[in-house]
């Protein structure tokens, strides 16, 4: 019986956990808090988050909990446009999802060759030539053939395999809310509720999940929305913050103002938005009968700027399902794992240099950056747009 330890029940760990399951794998799926729980808020998914989620077998269901997201374009504070909305072919479109949504749909794909085990936090990692890989939490040791990493930008696995990547703070700040339908602001039938508005080191992101009325009373529907802001996050309490949000994007135009208005402080989720530099230079490490793979942010976290994070999670494993799904422990499963780091860390890297040159167009400040920003923006963002949806579009998993 060949063995797996998830480390992480995030996203990218749920995903993998239940791909590996599928194919064959007993998995031990570890995390570090006292239950597998979903995030608060909402996420979008590009193409290659979908086609990756399909390839996992988790695709059926998708159009029930995914609303498409139009493109809608990007305008200043003053309401002036930036870059007009165009059409965008169907096989480009992203959708937003809940993530509690999503959550379920991985549990419910987990199957019962899946172990969970909660309040394990990951202290220590062995790969010597000659032994199974495993971890450790002090007081028990997780033996596998192979060993996931996907516990997130701060992984403890990752510190110890590949101590060269640094976490470092992208110099912004991050607060998402999602407001239930029933407490959502009434807005004209001309002003929609989906855009993209870019100031001076400011930007605030909004997008519908389903339709008004779709979903009753439940937290599941309502108006997702993103607001970023050039600093560290903030010390004070969710009301403090969000009457910092609400004086910030006060004079921002319509529905900002409404949005940030019908918002309550326990909806709100700050983030401090990080990342790694420089990446991993391998995110495989074959030893013993396998060997430990990095995935998901403890493999590539970046700015959540062109909404990848998420997607490339999902690459990951579905990459990763594919190459171990017939690899027996030992040479088999030790090539299986450098071919998934040859295979995802070029495609990692291209998309993380895409997310840093918009983060440097966003993060633009001062008079004449920004007099420079916004009359190059118009040219710029809609071909650095284009390109990473580009790369979204033709990502296909490994057959």
């Amino acid at each position: 019986m060949r063995t797996a330890v998830v480390v992480g029940a995030g996203i990218g760990g749920l995903a993998t956990a239940g791909a590996l399951a599928r194919t064959g794998w007993q998995v031990t799926l570890l995390e570090r808090d006292d239950r597998v729980r979903a995030g608060r808020t909402a996420l979008v998914l590009w193409p290659n988050g979908v086609r990756a989620l399909r390839a996992l077998g988790l695709g059926e269901g998708l159009a029930a909990i995914a609303t498409p997201l139009p493109d809608t374009g990007v305008r200043r504070p003053d309401g002036q446009w930036l870059v007009q909305p165009r059409p965008v072919p169907a096989d480009r479109a992203p959708v937003v999802v809940h993530r509690e949504d999503l959550h379920d749909a991985l549990v419910a794909g987990l199957g019962d060759r899946v172990e969970i085990r909660t309040g394990v936090e990951v202290r220590a990692v062995s790969a010597a030539d000659g032994e199974r890989p495993s971890v450790g939490d002090g007081r028990s040791t997780y033996e596998a053939d192979l060993i996931v990493a996907a516990d997130g930008i701060d992984s403890v696995v990752r510190r110890r395999t590949a101590p060269g990547a640094t976490v470092v703070s992208s110099g912004c700040a991050a607060w998402r809310a999602v407001i239930p339908w029933y407490r959502a602001p009434q807005l004209p039938s001309d002003q929609p509720v989906d855009g993209e508005t870019l100031g001076a080191g400011y930007r605030f992101v909004a997008a519908s999940l389903g339709e008004r009325g779709s979903s009753g009373g439940s937290t599941r529907g309502g108006i997702y929305w993103v607001a970023t802001a050039a600093g560290a996050s903030r010390p004070e309490s969710p009301a403090t913050q969000l009457a910092l949000l609400r004086r910030w994007f006060a004079d921002w135009p319509a529905p900002i103002a409404e949005l940030l208005a019908a918002t309550e402080p326990e909806d709100l989720v700050q983030q401090e938005v990080r990342e790694l530099r420089p990446l991993p230079k391998t995110y495989g490490f074959p030893a013993g009968t396998g060997g430990i793979v990095l995935l998901g942010d403890s493999a590539h976290a970046m700015p959540h700027h062109l909404g990848q994070g998420a997607c490339l999670a999902l690459e990951d494993a579905a990459t990763l399902q594919v190459l171990v799904r017939d690899a027996i422990p030992g040479a088999p499963l030790r090539e299986a794992v450098e071919t998934y780091s040859r295979t995802r860390r070029p495609r990692a890297a291209t998309v993380v240099r895409q997310t840093r040159r918009m983060s440097a167009v966003l993060q633009a400040r001062g008079r004449l950056a920004l007099r420079a920003r916004d009359a190059a923006l118009g040219t710029i963002t809609p071909r650095l747009m284009g390109s990473a949806a580009s790369a979204a579009a033709q990502w296909h998993p490994p057959s």
